[in-house]
């Protein structure tokens, strides 16, 4: 048997905390390993306990796009889900600009957050759908008028070091050896490199960084 999926929990209200708990908690294949009520929380149970699953609140103390940006970049093994009420599609457009990979506006059943939590895990991405389409949208005109350049602001300081190993023609081992990280979370920052440059593959994405640096040099 598979070992189970680790979550923590982080909400200023404990409440939903104990909901939450209470709906995951049954299932044989999910296992809550940390809760917290804070940023600063948030942070700590992540980087302590590289959890699977990341539930996570927006409105809380220190704030919850913070808490994504920071761990997004320190802990890439982690998925980031937004448990939030708010339907403001700015802040869906914001939190998974940040690197989270799901949002869920409080109110969901037990079953639903259960299925949400397994195909988070499975490697997919979840947006409540009645916010879905609107932020579909937005994503596709930003990506229409986004250059290469601006493409790479998006990314982290570590993922402008491995991208410009992977320009030289370095491997994850390789990469990994150099910045001493596992190789299995170089294997996820490169997800995430991906993701951000909208490409499919990493030498797509060093002809980005590539196209760049000449640009640079032309100006």
């Amino acid at each position: 048997m598979p070992d189970p999926i680790r979550v923590i929990i982080v909400d200023d209200h404990p409440l939903v905390r104990d909901g939450v708990v209470a709906a995951l908690e049954p299932e044989a294949d999910i296992m809550v390993v940390g809760q917290g009520a804070t940023a600063s929380d948030a942070i700590r149970l992540a980087q302590d306990l590289l959890p699977d699953v990341i539930l996570l609140d927006i409105a809380m103390p220190g704030g919850g796009h913070m808490a994504v940006q920071t761990i997004a970049e320190t802990c890439p093994v982690s998925r980031i889900v937004m448990l939030t009420s708010s339907e403001d599609e700015a802040d869906v457009f914001k939190a998974l600009k940040a690197g989270a990979r799901g949002y869920v506006v409080k109110g969901v059943t037990a079953p639903e957050l259960r299925g949400i939590v397994r195909a988070i895990q499975a490697g997919e991405v979840f947006v409540t759908p009645s916010l879905a389409a609107g932020v579909l949208l937005e994503m596709t005109v930003t990506s229409s008028k986004t250059q290469p350049t601006s493409l790479l602001e998006s990314l982290t300081p570590r993922e402008h070091s491995i991208l410009k190993l992977v320009a030289a023609g370095k491997s994850n081992k390789e990469i990994g050896a150099k910045l001493e990280l596992t190789e299995n979370t170089v294997k996820y920052y490169m997800t995430n490199i991906l993701q951000k440059l909208q490409v499919h593959n990493r030498v797509e994405a060093a002809l980005i960084a590539e196209r760049a640096v000449h640009n640079e040099r032309k100006l």
